[in-house]
């Protein structure tokens, strides 16, 4: 079992910056790609960024590229989102995941196994 707890939302205005944490336990980790997704409300889960185990593979969102980087620390069983340049249509639940499969598909929900609960991340215009 994985479990991966997010941390580091909250509200700020446009032009911010966050960054999200997420904590994984569990002895897969280091061998595990890792996406973040994001969900607004009325709207479905989509993809936001995946690093492969390694960190030498980086996946993003067209929407996100050049504003969210994506990183992962394995000694510390941790995947950060530095989140730049926020705007309103970020304002969602940001979510991590945990992936053992490589697909062309890497963006697909499905592609992934253990999710976090969430955190929530609001920005005013």
């Amino acid at each position: 079992q994985v479990q991966l707890v997010e941390s580091g939302g909250g509200l700020v205005q446009a032009g911010g910056s966050l960054r999200l944490s997420c904590a994984a336990s569990g002895r897969t980790f280091s061998s595990s790609a890792m996406g973040w997704f994001r969900q607004a409300p009325g709207k479905e889960r989509e993809f936001v960024a995946r690093i492969s185990w390694s960190g030498g593979s980086l996946y993003y969102a067209d929407s996100v590229k050049g504003r969210f980087t994506i990183s992962r620390d394995n000694a510390k069983n941790t995947v950060y989102l530095q989140m730049n340049s926020l705007k309103p249509e970020d304002t969602a639940v940001y979510y991590c995941a945990t992936s053992t499969t490589y697909s062309s598909t890497y963006y697909s929900p499905n592609l992934y196994d253990y999710w976090g609960q969430g955190t929530q991340v609001t920005v005013s215009s």
